[in-house]
């Protein structure tokens, strides 16, 4: 299995939008304007779109920084403990986020590191291009046919989709307007059994 992290397995919303909102105000920019589209893309493409290349390295440390900073409010999504805990060795993340914010906001959620861990640094394209979503598999050591991906925003069920998997699941009802299937409410009342992924119908917002 491969997982998004932000509104997949920890909600870091509010954390996120409050760091943006500070940046953007340093950077004498619109909040709202720098906010849109910022959900499952990757800072250093956000900072690109609003500050020229010669102020990009400086606006991408600052904002690292700041999320950093705040991610000590992230908290997880309802079964994603439940459900990770009950994972083999086979699974991954595939994050816009960078190394270091990742690793703050999994622990201040109380959540695992993964076995293996992709993060913005480690393609050349971000989402909505499938490379972190391939990349992934490769390192899990399965093809990609096989995986079930777990995805929440615009641009990361493109991501999830263009990959090709067995399976993309949508996280939360703003992936109902995707090609998901299943679309779950979160986490809960669902898991691995060992030959597949059991989704209780409780848990499920469309099949």
């Amino acid at each position: 299995m491969l997982f998004d992290v932000d509104g997949v397995l920890v909600d870091s919303t509010a954390s996120g939008e409050r760091s943006w909102t500070r940046w953007a105000g340093e950077h004498g920019l619109d909040p709202a304007a720098v906010l849109d589209g910022v959900h499952g893309r990757r800072s250093a493409e956000t900072v690109r779109r609003f500050l020229p290349e010669d102020q990009a390295g400086e606006g991408l440390r600052r904002i690292d920084e700041l999320e950093i900073g705040d991610a000590g409010t992230t908290v997880a999504i309802p079964g994603a403990a439940g459900l990770l805990a009950g994972l083999a060795g086979n699974w991954a993340v595939v994050t816009s986020a960078s190394a270091p914010l990742l690793n703050a906001r999994l622990a201040a959620a109380g959540l695992p590191l993964p076995p293996v861990v992709i993060t913005a640094e480690d393609v050349e394209r971000g989402k909505p291009d499938p490379a972190g979503y391939l990349l992934g598999a490769r390192r899990v050591g399965v093809p990609i046919g096989e995986c079930a991906i777990f995805e929440d925003s615009g641009n990361g069920l493109a991501a999830a989709v263009a990959a090709k998997p067995a399976a993309v699941v949508g996280v939360g009802p703003g992936a109902l307007d995707s090609p998901a299937s299943p679309v779950v409410r979160d986490l809960r009342g669902i898991r691995w059994t060992g030959a597949g992924l059991d989704v209780g119908q409780d848990a499920v917002l469309r099949a």
